[in-house]
Formats: C-alpha cells, structure tokens, sequence
C-alpha cells in the first residue's frame, strides 16, 4: 500500500501525473465534505429520512474515489463514473426527480468524467447524464417517491446549486486555465517567431504573381532599396537589364512551385542578388533574397578561367597541329634518304652506316607514327575529323594491321593469333579509322607484352555491330590507371613504360569508336593481361548498310575526358572493369 500511495503522489500513476492525480483526489474529497456538511446542517431541521438518504447517496462517490490512491487504472475510473451516475439517479429519485430541488445533479456524472479528464470518460458521463434526466422526468410524471415540503426544498436547493456550482467550477477552472496557459505559450511563440525572422540575416517576402510585394521580413541585402520593392515591386527593384530575367523566374514559380534567379539591384551594378521562390498551398509566392555578390564573383572568375583554359588549349591543338604539319616535311625526307641509304640502292655502304642508316630510318618511322597521332587528336579535339563513309569488309582492313605487326611481334617472340569469320562481314564506315583502331590496338598489346607472351584479335559479329577484340597476356594495368586510360597523353604503369609511347593510342580509339557511334571496354589484371573490345555498330542488314549514329560526325568525342560510364552517356558507354 506505502508503494501505491508513494508511486501516485510522485506522479508516476500515469500520464496525468502528480498534479492531476492530486486534482482528481482533492476534488472528490471536497464533494464529499461538502455534502456531510449540508447532511450535518439538515439534521438540526426537520427533515425528512428522504432528504438524508439521498444526501448520505451522492457523498457516497465523493468518498470512493479514495480508491485511486491506491490503485489508479482505466476500469476503475470508469466504474467510478458509473457510482456517479448510480447514486445521483438514486438522490434525485428520492427528492421527487427532474420536478425536485436536487434535479441538478443529474449532471454530476459528466462534471465527474470532466475532472478524471479522459476522452471516452466524459462521453460516457454525458450519456448517463441524459440517462439520469430521462429517468428523473419519468419519475416526475409518475409522482415520483417523495417530494420535499417548502423548508427541506429550499434548503435542499441551496446545497444542491452550491455544491453543484462549486463542482463545475473546480472541474473547469484547470481547464480554463490550461486553455489560457496554451494563449498565452502561442502568443510567445508567436512572439519569437516574428523576431527570429525580423532579425534573420535574409529578407524574406510574401509576393504575387505580378511581383507585388505583400510583405516583407528581415534584413535587406546591400544595394536593395526597401523603398522601390514595396513600391514598385520585384520588377521595379530589379537591373532594367534583369527585369525580364526575374519575370521569367516568377512565371517558373507559378507553373513549377519552385524557382530560383540572380539579379543586379536597381541602381546598384556592382551588388548582385540571388532570389530564391517557392509557390505556397494559398497559391502566394514566398521568396528569400540574399547578397551574392561575393559569389557571383567567385562565378564570374571561374567562368573568365574557364574561357581562358578552353583558349589555351585551343592554341594548343593549333599549335600541335602547324608544328606536326612543319615536321613531317623535314621527316618525311630523313625517312626517305635513310630508306634509300639502308636499301644500298646507290651502292654498298659499310655495314656501321648501314646500322646507322637503319636506326635512322626506324627513329623517323617512330617520330612519323607519333605525329600522325597527334595530328589525328587534334583535328578530334578541334572537332574537325570528319568520317569518309564507304562499304567494305572490314577483315580487309583488321587483316592488314595483323600483318603491319607480325614482324614487331616476331621480333618480341610474341606469338599472335587472330579469328575471324569465314564469310564477308560488309559494312559502312570509315576504313581508315577501322585500320588505325585494330593497329594500336595490336601496337598496345604488342608494347606491354613481355617475350614469349601471346595475343589475340577476334572479330565477332552481332545483329547490328561488329566487335574487335583485342586480348593480351602483358602486364596489365592497375586499377587506379584504368581511371585514366583513354584521356589524350595519359600512360599507365611505371616511368620506363611511359616513355614507349605518347598515351594517345587508346584515346584515338575511344575517339574513332564514339565517331561511329561504338564504344570501346577494357578489362584488365595487373600482372595478367589486358582485353579491349571495341564495338562498332555499322553491321550492314539486309544488303544494306548500317548507317553511323547521327552524331558521328558533329559530336566532340573527347569534351569530357572522364574515364566513367556516366561521362560518356552523351557518346555511347565506356566500360571499364577489372577481369574476372
């Protein structure tokens, strides 16, 4: 019992807690005493055993809410609403029903649902409460038990209207005051909301559609004149440069819910502003203007930079592409002097020059491939390279890079081995760039091929492409490298393995596959081995052949030079994985 007693006076009975438990006690006790009292008082008049029963009855519920003390549960809240209804039924039938002068407290089971404060409770207490009425008019009309003289009816009704009214007053009043309590943490919350938003470093605005400010909170950023935005609104506040900018953003607003502009101030060039808008559900326009003229700034530098390296670069692909056409002039005439020198066309050297006249000529062969390369990606980064369309087969042109390369691989003790299809595979591209794919491909594979490795190229057909593959037993590219290969003057591997070539080899095949519309895919194992699959999709079909994709031709395929799927979702996928 000490337990129950100390567990609900600590407030832990519920989610009434200490002072609604203490209210619901206090309450009851109070009803009670109030009613011995009046009991005490009658006993000194001639009142009727009626009268006192039905005293000693309604004091009876006031007295068993003690019960709660000690055990505090929905069940037995309930059932107290019925002891209220059960005996304020029994005092009112005793004093002549809806006709006496205790017909008020019919309604004592609602005030008592009202103090206990719970939802179902107090509809329960105002049906037994109608219950209670209905049943004391019936017993009015029947005559009811007994009706009180005048003496006992008076003082009857003065208890029954005091105790009645000091009921309802108590069940009320913390509700009352709970409701005022409510009003008044509103109003403060209100309160710190307005100043929250006054002070807040932004200015915010409630517009219409036609730009019409309604309201404006907070602080106006530098150069925005409070003045012409309340007067003239978000048009007349704006750069007249800007001006149609900004209607443009609000029409967005209306249509999309969202919307967001940058604008120079009105009178203020050298401030800029950013206006973010959102359409709310009254179908106003709610927008935050801030100062951004720090980041309009950082914007503009960046884009100055960006035009500058874009410059750059272009400078660049010209001045590649000028030096290589100056060079292969000179070039051409050491490779071909060289030739003839090596060849002892105009008589017998001795055999050192003839060493020197061959190294010679394999130099300028070297410098000539590397040039030739550079001059193929720039005229790819100028977007000039165009495609020269015509219908072959293409074993043709793979089978003369097999043969270009047998004689390096010989020279490696490489073995290469090739399969390809016994009948003719027709189809329409361009037969260059078909030749120039398959021969750095061989040229890669034959490159980082260590001696007595192998290679095979294998040239398999589907519906509509044509795939060249290109496998290697080499030494494989590590993960992180695989990230770059592909990009113009990108290597892999280690300072030795760079300097065998300029890293233009794949990215030209990257380059001529997306021209025709294909894609090109690497898998790799550092240590084991590289496959590169090219895929062209220039398949003939029927008799007819398979016309390149429409961008082929006009697209950039090297204006993003990340090596991931996503980069090159504009010009076909480029898969890069490691071997399984």
């Amino acid at each position: 019992m000490r337990a129950s007693l100390k567990a609900y006076f600590s407030g832990d009975t519920g989610p009434s807690g200490l002072t609604a438990g203490l209210r619901v006690i206090i309450w009851h006790i109070g009803w009670g005493a109030c009613q011995l009292a009046g009991l005490l008082g009658l006993l000194f008049l001639p009142a009727g055993p009626f009268v006192l029963l039905a005293l000693i009855a309604m004091a009876v519920p006031g007295f068993a809410a003690l019960t709660l003390m000690f055990r505090d549960t929905p069940p037995l809240r309930q059932g107290l609403v019925w002891l209220w209804s059960v005996f304020a039924c029994i005092a009112v039938t005793l004093t002549g029903g809806i006709a006496g002068p205790l017909a008020v407290w019919v309604a004592m089971p609602l005030c008592a649902a009202v103090v206990l404060n719970q939802r179902r409770l107090i509809t329960l207490g105002a049906t037994l409460s109608l219950m209670n009425a209905l049943i004391a008019i019936m017993i009015s009309i029947g005559g009811g038990i007994h009706m009180p003289d005048e003496q006992e009816s008076f003082w009857l009704s003065l208890v029954a209207i005091m105790t009645f009214v000091l009921g309802v007053s108590v069940a009320l009043l913390p509700a009352l005051r709970a409701r005022s309590e409510r009003a008044d943490d509103a109003e403060e919350a209100r309160a710190r909301l307005m100043k929250v938003i006054t002070e807040q470093p932004q200015l915010i605005l409630a517009f219409d559609e036609r730009g019409r400010v309604l309201s404006a909170y907070g602080e106006a950023p530098a150069g925005l004149d409070l003045h012409i935005l309340m007067q003239n609104g978000l048009y007349g506040a704006a750069h007249p440069g800007d001006r149609q900018a900004v209607a443009a953003a609000v029409e967005a607003a209306v249509a999309q819910g969202r919307a967001e502009i940058g604008f120079a101030p009105h009178g203020a060039m050298d401030h800029y502003l950013y206006l973010s808008m959102r359409r709310a559900s009254d179908d106003r326009l709610y927008g935050a203007i801030r100062d951004g003229s720090l980041q309009h700034a950082r914007e503009a530098a960046l884009e100055a930079a960006r035009a500058d390296a874009e410059a750059l670069n272009q400078g660049k692909t010209r001045f590649l592409a000028s030096m290589s056409h100056e060079l292969r002039t000179p070039l051409n005439a050491v490779i071909g002097f060289s030739d003839i020198m090596r060849l002892k066309l105009f008589g017998d050297l001795p055999p050192k020059y003839s060493e020197y006249a061959q190294l010679i000529w394999e130099s300028g062969q070297h410098v000539l491939d590397m040039i030739n390369d550079v001059l193929d990606m720039s005229k790819i980064e100028a977007q000039r390279y165009e495609l020269t369309l015509e219908s072959f087969d293409i074993r043709e042109p793979v089978s003369q890079a097999l043969r270009l390369m047998r004689s390096a691989a010989h020279d490696k003790g490489i073995d290469i081995h090739s399969a390809m299809p016994a009948h003719a595979l027709t189809v329409s591209a361009d037969k260059r760039a078909v030749k120039q794919i398959a021969l750095n491909l061989l040229s890669n594979a034959v490159k980082f091929t260590p001696k007595g490795g192998g290679i095979r190229l294998t040239l398999n057909e589907h519906d509509d492409a044509v795939d060249i593959a290109v496998t290697d037993t080499g030494i494989g590219i590590a993960p992180d490298d695989l990230t770059r290969i592909g990009q113009p003057y990108e290597q892999a591997g280690a300072p030795e393995q760079k300097a065998m070539g300029t890293g233009l080899g794949l990215s030209i095949v990257k380059a001529m596959a997306h021209l025709h519309g294909g894609q090109m895919t690497i898998r790799s194992t550092l240590g084991e081995g590289t496959e590169v699959v090219v895929r062209l999709p220039v398949r003939a079909t029927n008799g007819h052949a398979a016309e390149p994709a429409a961008h082929a031709v006009a697209i950039d395929p090297l204006a993003d030079h990340s090596a991931t799927p996503e980069a090159f979702k504009d010009f076909g996928e480029f898969v890069i994985r490691p071997r399984q």
